[in-house]
């Protein structure tokens, strides 16, 4: 380290200058190898006619607007939407609230929180192959863990993946499974809320439940803003449970599991435009975009009032 803060120094730049640029210099080049030229080069082929075998053949903007205003050629475009949207608009208050309510019950034990955070984090990095193969197993209407609980309090469970309106709520129940890492967050974020607020409102006479909603909840509210907006980005981006939990049968009945992701994939890796797939992704890149925009427009309005 020494030798470098001197070699800084023979060059007339700041040793700590020097250091800092050595130390961002290979995130840097991650950035720019990995993300920015791959970037560059699909917006590239989103204005093209690219099949993966021939040189790709400049179209102009007509790969956006047929996916976007011809339902004949892309019948199933608008239904990916619709599919997705409605997914996010589930899926992650429902994972909010699962990552709140875990993290709310650990903080509260006094013994095995090690052990809890440890169990509830344990979905979010098991293999999306593997949880889908889990959770095909758990819906399967005949031998499924859930309907045959289900069953032993008089209710019939239904074919959650062969219903087309069941297959969306089937997937946000998953969604809600992997709830750990909002859970951790939402965790760290009650640990740092000052322990004599609570003790003060003790001595007012508050009790949990007026500790909850007039303490926890108010100061986690960037924690949850933050949560959200993440939240909302990954959903839009769900692709690898879905395709692995309908297999051949893309998208499950009716097209109801067809998300954005997915249908992406389907246009360029089986159908073989690849510069459909680019424009349908920066199409996904500015929606979500927007959304993020807007989810940051609504929070500074609601700081405001």
């Amino acid at each position: 380290m020494e030798l470098i803060r001197q070699a800084g120094a023979r060059k007339g730049a700041r040793p700590d200058t020097f250091v800092g640029w050595l130390f961002v210099t290979p995130a840097i080049l991650h950035t720019i190898v990995f993300m920015a030229v791959p970037a560059a080069g699909a917006l590239f082929l989103s204005f093209t006619e690219w099949d993966m075998t021939s040189a790709p053949r400049w179209t102009g903007l007509r790969n956006y607007q047929e996916i976007l205003f011809d339902r004949d050629l892309y019948p199933d475009f608008w239904i990916s939407v619709r599919v997705t949207l409605l997914y996010a608009v589930l899926a992650v208050p429902a994972a909010l609230f699962t990552g709140f309510v875990q993290a709310y019950l650990i903080d509260t034990v006094r013994r095995g929180q090690g052990f809890f955070r440890l169990a509830f984090y344990l979905p979010v990095v098991t293999a999306e192959a593997a949880v889908a193969a889990i959770w095909r197993w758990l819906y399967d209407p005949q031998f499924g863990l859930i309907n045959e609980a289900l069953g032993l309090i008089g209710i019939e469970g239904p074919d959650w993946l062969g219903i087309p309106e069941m297959v969306v709520p089937a997937l946000v129940l998953i969604a809600a499974w992997q709830s750990g890492t909002a859970m951790l967050i939402f965790l760290a974020g009650m640990k740092g809320i000052p322990r004599n607020l609570y003790e003060a409102a003790e001595i007012d006479g508050a009790n949990r439940r007026a500790q909850l909603f007039s303490l926890t909840l108010p100061l986690l509210r960037p924690t949850t803003f933050y949560l959200t907006v993440t939240g909302v980005i990954f959903a839009l981006q769900m692709f690898g449970v879905v395709y692995v939990l309908f297999g051949r049968d893309i998208g499950g009945p009716e097209s109801a599991g067809l998300t954005y992701v997915l249908q992406l994939y389907v246009s360029g890796f089986r159908d073989g435009e690849m510069g459909v797939a680019s424009a349908m992704s920066f199409l996904l890149f500015i929606a979500t975009l927007l959304i993020t925009a807007l989810q940051f427009r609504l929070s500074r309005r609601d700081a405001a009032s």
